[in-house]
């Protein structure tokens, strides 16, 4: 009984030290679960891992907009270049939960008409 009690314990522990970094940084969890759409400028980008920042500037509210990591940008075929400032960007994405902080997480990108 008490090699079973450490056995089970050993796997939970196991377990959960593996899963909370993942919760961490793939979190929803200040999304809203609604989506929206903004349309807007770009103001400003940093790019990079674990993911891009975009800042856009839609009816004179900057909206902080987190896209994908480099890599899936890349394979849906959105590059550093597109997002560049002063371009007109649609998005659509789950909102944060709290209204006062306008930020995105985008799951659709377009830019003059192709959505990436």
């Amino acid at each position: 009984m008490k090699t079973f009690f450490v056995t089970v314990s050993l796997v939970t522990l196991v377990l959960l030290t593996h899963s909370v970094p993942a919760h961490a940084h793939h979190g929803w969890s200040w999304t809203s679960g609604g989506n929206i759409e903004l349309v807007g400028i770009i103001k400003s980008v940093s790019l990079g891992m674990p993911h891009g920042i975009v800042y856009v500037d839609a009816d004179g509210q900057v909206w902080t907009v987190e896209v994908g990591q480099p890599w899936r940008n890349e394979r849906a075929g959105l590059t550093d270049e597109m997002l560049s400032i002063g371009r007109e960007v649609t998005i659509s994405g789950a909102r944060a939960t709290e209204p006062a902080d306008k930020k995105v997480k985008a799951e659709r990108v377009i830019i003059d008409g192709t959505l990436y």
